[in-house]
């Protein structure tokens, strides 16, 4: 419960900007006291200072910690988990990306037959090695905290004598200019891997990742085999999809 109101917390800094110690006590429902030993906790991580009568969010561009990331709008990424894996057939292998949205798909694709997954991501290993059903080719490297995830030359090279039926992708940001981005430069280098090594790639994303820019683009929106997101996306976005065939799963 604790962690999960740190997460929270620093998810809702990260948010707003800047907030009191009173705003952070009043939101949550907490003591002033406990707001300073939950802060004391979050300030060691880094992407939050103190700031007078209250804290802020820290301006450089780095991408937020999975532990934080898997809280936020975990109901829309249940849903969009479970449509994604319905596009999964029997016997498929599958990369999935690094993102906390594709984790959720792993408990669906236990239910199928003979499904191979590949992966870099640290939480879908652990989540896949839940289920016995799943065989899992994990691929090394050096560990990224702020993803948790293997990067770098190992986990690159590894990929080069992988071919997957299709690459279930997670982004920072989409737009229809500079397509699916990313924050991290290692992160954004197995991607663009990933998507040669792959038939076809789909993006998991939901709502909030529309219309945002991150750094470094790794994909074009319109070469896209599908969308799985959880809210219909504006007219120049449909526009896209229609004129590229792209195949749209939405939960409203």
């Amino acid at each position: 419960m604790r962690l999960e109101r740190i997460n929270n917390m620093e998810q809702y800094i990260l948010n707003q900007g800047t907030v009191s110690l009173d705003d952070l006590a009043g939101h949550f429902q907490v003591s002033i006291n406990t707001v300073r030993r939950d802060l004391n906790e979050l300030l060691g991580r880094g992407h939050i200072r103190k700031v007078y009568g209250g804290v802020s969010a820290k301006t450089e561009s780095a991408p937020l910690p999975m532990s934080v990331r898997a809280f936020r709008n975990s109901d829309e990424k249940e849903e969009i988990g479970r449509m994604a894996a319905a596009l999964v057939n029997d016997g498929d292998t599958v990369f999935l990306d690094s993102g906390s949205t594709v984790v959720c798909m792993i408990p669906h694709l236990a239910q199928k037959h003979k499904i191979t997954i590949v992966t870099h991501s640290l939480s879908a290993m652990y989540e896949a090695s839940k289920y016995p059903s799943l065989q899992t080719i994990a691929l090394g490297g050096l560990f990224n905290h702020s993803t948790s995830s293997y990067v770098g030359i190992s986990a690159l090279e590894a990929l080069s004598g992988i071919t997957t039926t299709a690459a279930y992708m997670a982004a920072t940001g989409v737009t229809l200019e500079h397509g699916l981005t990313n924050t991290t430069f290692f992160e954004a280098e197995i991607k663009r891997k990933v998507v040669q090594c792959s038939h076809k790639v789909i993006l998991l994303a939901d709502h909030s990742k529309f219309g945002n820019i991150s750094p470094i683009t790794f994909f074009n929106f319109e070469d896209l085999h599908a969308l799985v997101t959880d809210q219909k996306p504006t007219k120049d976005y449909m526009d896209t999809i229609e004129k590229n065939n792209i195949q749209l799963l939405c939960s409203s």
